[in-house]
């Protein structure tokens, strides 16, 4: 077959502003560029792939294309493109984890790559299109680069090229990108988060081996144990300092992401959807779009590439990025499943009394739900509970102010259920197996389209029939027996449940536009900005003790923004840990994000009630810094006495810093605590504190550091500084 070299052209720019995308026709030279940052790229038209040449500080085009590509050295034993590709593939000379492998029906996989074309689809917009030498297989690869911040957006599409009556193609690695890093003299480090449940989002950052580290979920979610995103820099970086790289996956599913570390000193992060043995089955003429992953990098540290990609989930993610998250009540740990019309109207007249603006019923209002064994899948109100329906309930809430919210588990079955006892196949499931339990529950198999139109048709009733404005999607249990029988990609359900519960999602919100969601996967088990795309917050652990928060908080902002991260005030002792804590430092911790409240509110004291009122008053004032400013983790949990935040406005009009000393010790109540050195405001301005009236310049705040408060003797301790320009 005659081999034709690779096109390659440009966009002539027109709108006199430097373009995202620049092209040199003659070397085949791409640069991507950023306010901040440019992404070099090159086509070989004699290997007949794509190459990677600079990711970093900007460049000039005449220079990156004068840049060489640096490979392996060439012997026989050598893979000269490894780590160097900007998508690999699975054939020729090449030894390390592809993106991409197939298998063809005769059994064979290598593919043998050429490109077709280089062109710009729409401003900011790349698009490099390849096809396998002599097999049924092209695929795209596509570049964005949004008008503003330094986060580039990469995914893939895969068409199956041949005739009707072809046999399909099995992708077996499908991943939505590979992010090549430059080579640096230090050797690489790598930062992601870890944990289980209740215990999620601990940050732990590793030297990085030799060899492929890989992350990832086969639970059907993302899951608690790891989260899909991954930073890495040369060891040298800090919170506030150094080259950093962060990839993150807009994937709701299976997932699994491969940070490669070649002999030679190559870095790559391979991100996509599904693991081993989620192979999906491409028939001719059929099209495979991958999920999209995000990157950036930045010479700023840690603190700046959170604040980079808070920017770019505010500006390109979120559906309502610029509304205020309403303080919320929720009755779980106030009821359980002893939920009735009564008690949830006391409970919602003195949630009104605090200033709370959503009143949310949790688990126990539908059905025959009486415990965790029965219900799910009947989402009627519970005709003993709520013989009027909850309607007159919503009415109520509306009335004292409030808005509606409900709990919902959508996804989820149990055996003792109307639900179950007429459709038992639409749960996963093998029809020669039993089907496993997880919390006296099963999954429906929403990757099956009368599944999720009848999940679809269920919440469209549940909104409409009582008038409801929030509804927390939870979901509690990880996927067991998730296959087909009879199918080359039996394990489909990985991948596809999750894509399903996104459409639901979608037309949900289309049809309900005042609808606002907060998901929930036992906690933090299904976070990543496919969900935070469709939803407006997130419930990140269901451990509620302000203590242990502190950690999960430091790991959720590494990439998510504190106005999506809900948080609640509870009973003391915690009824998860048994920790006794004040409720001073149970409100502070909770303000960090999206302020909740859960305890027992019929068992709080007249006292507690009060300082509760004025609690929730003090959120209202600082919540448009908090939940839509600059965030600075001045301390991190665990590395000393203290751990401490701040938050400034987009104007640096207002500054908000939070410090809390989980315990005293003899040390840290007799060592006066350095000051805390700001970030983010006016040199030359002098800003008040609000409640002292004491006034410092934003040059003092910055150099010298904010004086802590005094946090007085004893265990538990913390403080909220209000700052304003004066």
């Amino acid at each position: 077959m005659a081999e034709h070299p690779a096109t390659v052209t440009g966009r002539p720019d027109r709108t006199g502003t430097p373009p995202r995308v620049r092209i040199d026709a003659d070397t085949g030279t791409v640069v991507l560029n950023t306010p901040r940052t440019c992404y070099v790229l090159r086509v070989d038209r004699a290997a007949h792939t794509v190459l990677h040449v600079h990711w970093g500080a900007p460049l000039p085009l005449d220079d990156a294309a004068l840049l060489p590509v640096w490979a392996d050295h060439d012997d026989s034993f050598s893979g000269r493109l490894d780590g160097v590709e900007e998508y690999p593939v699975d054939g020729g000379r090449r030894f390390a984890a592809p993106a991409l492998e197939v298998r063809f029906a005769d059994g064979s996989s290598p593919l043998e790559p050429r490109v077709d074309h280089v062109t710009e689809a729409e401003p900011g917009h790349l698009v490099i299109a390849l096809h396998d030498r002599t097999r049924p297989l092209a695929w795209e690869l596509h570049y964005r680069v949004p008008p503003d911040g330094d986060v580039l957006e990469r995914w893939t599409e895969f068409l199956h090229t041949g005739r009707p009556g072809d046999d399909p193609v099995l992708l077996i690695r499908y991943a939505s990108a590979h992010w090549p890093l430059p080579q640096r003299p230090a050797g690489p480090r790598l930062s992601s988060v870890h944990g289980a449940w209740a215990a999620e989002n601990r940050l732990r950052r590793t030297p990085l081996p030799v060899g492929e580290t890989v992350l990832g979920s086969r639970r059907g979610h993302t899951g608690h144990d790891a989260a899909p995103w991954v930073a890495l820099d040369d060891g040298s970086a800090g919170e506030e300092s150094g080259e950093v790289w962060l990839a993150a996956l807009a994937a709701s599913g299976s997932w699994r992401i491969t940070v490669q570390h070649t002999a030679a000193g190559r870095v790559g992060v391979i991100a996509g959807e599904g693991h081993e043995g989620t192979e999906l089955s491409l028939a001719p003429g059929r099209r495979h779009t991958t999920a999209v992953t995000a990157a950036l990098h930045t010479s700023g540290g840690f603190g700046e590439a959170s604040r980079a990609f808070h920017t770019h989930l505010r500006g390109r993610v979120l559906p309502h990025p610029d509304e205020l998250r309403p303080v919320l009540y929720n009755s779980w740990e106030a009821t359980s499943f002893s939920v009735t019309e009564d008690n949830q109207l006391a409970l919602a007249r003195k949630a009104a009394e605090l200033g709370v603006e959503l009143f949310v019923v949790d688990d126990g209002w539908f059905g025959a739900r009486d415990d965790d064994g029965a219900g799910l899948g009947d989402w009627t109100p519970h005709r003993q509970r709520f013989p009027r329906g909850l309607r007159p309930l919503a009415d109520e809430v509306h009335r004292l102010g409030m808005g509606f919210g409900l709990w919902v588990e959508p996804e989820m079955a149990n055996r003792d259920s109307e639900l179950f006892r007429t459709r038992p196949d639409w749960v996963l499931h093998l029809p020669d197996r039993d089907a496993t339990e997880l919390r006296r529950q099963l999954v429906l198999d929403l990757s099956r389209e009368e599944v999720a139109d009848w999940v679809l048709d269920r919440l469209r009733d549940i909104v409409r029939e009582n008038a409801v404005d929030f509804l927390k999607w939870d979901f509690n249990r990880s996927f067991t027996e998730a296959g087909a029988r009879g199918r080359p990609d039996g394990r489909y359900p990985h991948v596809h449940h999750a894509r399903a519960v996104h459409r639901v999602l979608d037309r949900l919100r289309a049809e309900f536009p005042h609808l606002r969601i907060e998901s929930c996967a036992g906690g933090g088990g299904r976070i990543d900005a496919g969900m935070l795309a469709r939803t407006d917050q997130v419930w990140p652990s269901d451990n509620t003790d302000a203590v242990d928060r502190l950690a999960v908080h430091h790991g959720f902002t590494q990439v998510c923004p504190p106005g999506v991260m809900t948080a609640w005030v509870t009973d003391s002792p915690n009824p998860l840990t048994g920790r006794t804590v004040p409720l001073r430092f149970r409100f502070h911790t909770a303000m960090a994000g999206v302020l909740g409240i859960g305890g027992d509110l019929a068992r709080w004291t007249g006292t507690a009630l009060e300082e509760a009122a004025e609690f929730v008053a003090l959120y209202k004032d600082v919540r448009p810094v908090v939940q839509h400013g600059r965030l600075h983790r001045l301390l991190a949990p665990g590395e000393g006495p203290l751990t401490a935040v701040q938050y400034v406005d987009r104007a640096a009009e207002r500054c908000v810093v939070l410090v809390w000393r989980p315990a005293a010790g003899f040390a840290a109540c007799r060592t006066p605590p350095p000051p805390l050195r700001l970030h983010g405001l006016d040199p030359d301005a002098r800003y008040r504190d609000e409640d002292t009236g004491a006034q410092w310049s934003g040059a003092t705040l910055g150099a010298f550091g904010l004086p802590v408060p005094d946090l007085g003797a004893g265990d538990h301790a913390s403080a909220l500084v209000r700052l304003r320009r004066v």
